[in-house]
């Protein structure tokens, strides 16, 4: 019996891992020079949004002012991702959201509310406050690094 939850884990790792990979690719079509971040919010083994870092719809594709400093307006990846699928015929109640790096407290908070149960990201962002955040509202965070294939980390104490 062990050895089917272990294969079931190391399947469930080899996913994360794909997902992973597949959020920095789609991390590429951001507009921003400083950091481009991806999303996919995936559920039943199926994308339903994808999202990256930029400018809202109609505004120009720059994400930096003149000081190189992030344009207020610009949206997270998560942000994209979360607001693309409220958009859609999907829902996002028990979703994971691969992410390549981890959430502000302002896309936690997003995430708690569009009812995503999962977090797996791949960097760290400047501050753990999203994902101390998400922790409180009993949703798993997870770290894996992509570029060791034997790190992770379950984050949900």
């Amino acid at each position: 019996m062990g050895d089917m939850t272990e294969d079931k884990g190391n399947k469930q790792i080899a996913i994360d891992r794909r997902y992973l990979r597949m959020a920095r690719i789609w991390a590429e079509n951001s507009y921003c020079k400083r950091r481009q971040v991806g999303a996919l919010i995936v559920k039943n083994q199926m994308i339903i949004s994808d999202g990256y870092n930029g400018t809202p719809s109609g505004f120009e594709n720059v994400c930096e002012d003149e000081h190189n400093l992030t344009k207020p307006y610009v949206l997270h990846a998560e942000a994209n991702a979360i607001t693309k699928v409220a958009a859609s015929s999907n829902s996002s109640a028990g979703a994971t959201i691969y992410i390549t790096s981890s959430p502000c407290i302002e896309c936690a908070k997003l995430i708690i509310q569009s009812g995503i149960r999962r977090v797996v990201f791949s960097d760290s962002y400047r501050t753990d406050d999203g994902c101390l955040l998400l922790r409180r509202a009993g949703i798993a965070v997870e770290y894996i690094d992509i570029n060791n294939e034997n790190e992770r980390t379950e984050e949900n104490e």
